[in-house]
């Protein structure tokens, strides 16, 4: 498991709300956009930033929060999933008070991964939330990059009195028509809730802000499984809590927004509020990127709010081989336990356990996942290498966008998606 050795994290000392919740995390989706990455594993197992997995951030978050009680709910390519969460157990076992259940489908699924909605995967364990009595349930997504307090937003729904707080973050307008976004008053009460709105409304006073939601929902217990009933009951639903139940609630009852940066866990003052959906090829690369920074805004050395995650046991990292153009160098990069620079440069990159790059290589700004493999004399510019991937000796990509579309998976922004088969294809075809 993670070597940091547990402690009560900062937020324990005032997480009396926290304590008397129960988080539902949904792990269900598929991500498609990120193409071939999710093929054979879901989306929220996708690994991300040399040893964690998606899911740890929001898993994470529970835990640092003092929320002791967790469900998460499972569809697509499960397996690998299960294999992870039950490594996790550990941080909410019964002698600290806690429980940590995997609810799978309890419906037919399509091969896609794609159950009847969100809201019914919820409904399908109503009995799963009922035994354990909750206060309130924070629904929760499984696929986000972040870090943040949910005491806070527990708070907050407490104070105003809320049927349901929605978790959201401002963005830019132009880039508004790919969330959920919110129209609220100078309350926070929203007014309106749009999912992908072609016209997105503004925030008040701001019309080049727009507030988006983050997927996160807090409702009193009682008040959510009445709801769940209702939509399940309604034959014009699409059972999903931003289509349907959430629109249904500002429209019908009082629903409040929770501005991010009022529970944003950050370790410099200078910090922005970082939070990423990874859920394309160019956001995956540019977050996983962001961490090669001098001061990275997300924060993974944070001992007071660590990213738990189940891990392997591993070798250092090793650098080998110091001649006359044959140096094994990493500049403004993470490498992970097990991996072997050997003779080689890496500048701007990151290395997931296990990865072995070969000499007289060239990596720059490439995401190398668990235990890929770089041949001898590569050039990598603007890649994500997918696990178990083996790259032939002499390759070169990110010089030609032409030829790398063609061999590859290469998105608008030029990062080139390189996974086992496509180089099988290439090897074979």
């Amino acid at each position: 498991m993670n070597a940091i050795p547990f402690s009560a994290p900062r937020s324990l000392a005032h997480s009396a709300l926290s304590s008397h919740a129960m988080a539902y995390v949904l792990a269900g989706g598929r991500g498609s956009r990120l193409m071939e990455m999710t093929d054979q594993r879901a989306k929220s197992v996708v690994p991300f930033g040399g040893k964690s997995r998606l899911i740890d951030f929001t898993l994470s978050n529970v835990m640092n929060s003092g929320i002791r009680r967790v469900g998460v709910a499972i569809q697509y390519k499960s397996h690998s999933l299960i294999q992870h969460l039950q490594n996790s157990r550990e941080f909410f076992r019964s002698d600290r008070n806690g429980s940590f259940d995997i609810l799978p489908a309890r419906r037919c699924l399509s091969e896609e991964g794609a159950g009847t909605g969100t809201t019914d995967a919820v409904f399908q364990n109503l009995d799963v939330i009922r035994q354990y009595h909750p206060k309130h349930v924070v629904i929760l997504a499984s696929d986000h990059v972040y870090k943040m307090d949910y005491e806070q937003i527990l708070q907050q729904h407490i104070e105003q009195g809320a049927d349901v707080t929605v978790g959201c973050i401002e963005v830019d307008r132009d880039r508004a028509k790919s969330f959920g976004i919110m129209q609220v008053d100078k309350t926070n009460r929203i007014l309106q809730f749009l999912e992908k709105p072609e016209d997105p409304p503004t925030l008040p006073g701001n019309s080049a802000k727009s507030l988006a939601s983050m997927g996160i929902y807090v409702f009193d217990t009682k008040f959510l499984l009445d709801q769940l009933r209702r939509d399940s009951a309604d034959p014009t639903s699409s059972r999903d809590f931003g289509k349907d139940l959430i629109p249904f609630v500002v429209n019908n009852g009082k629903a409040v927004a929770h501005h991010f940066s009022r529970s944003c866990v950050q370790s410099l003052d200078n910090a922005f509020n970082y939070w990423r959906d990874v859920g394309t090829i160019d956001a995956y690369w540019e977050a996983n990127i962001d961490l090669t920074d001098v001061v990275p805004a997300l924060d993974l050395y944070d001992r007071d709010w660590p990213i738990w995650t189940s891990g392997e046991l591993t070798p250092p990292a090793k650098f080998v081989h110091d001649s006359d153009g044959r140096h094994g160098t990493a500049v403004s990069s993470l490498v992970s336990d097990g991996c072997i620079v050997s003779g080689s440069l890496l500048r701007r990159s990151l290395l997931f356990t296990g990865a072995r790059i070969n000499s007289f290589s060239y990596i720059e700004n490439a995401v190398i996942l668990p235990n890929a493999t770089v041949g001898r004399s590569v050039r990598l510019t603007n890649v994500v290498v997918d696990v178990d991937t083996h790259i032939p000796d002499g390759w070169v990509v990110g010089d030609d966008p032409a030829v790398d579309a063609q061999r590859f998976r290469r998105t608008e922004k030029g990062i080139c998606l390189i996974t086992q088969q496509m180089v099988d294809a290439l090897q074979h075809g």
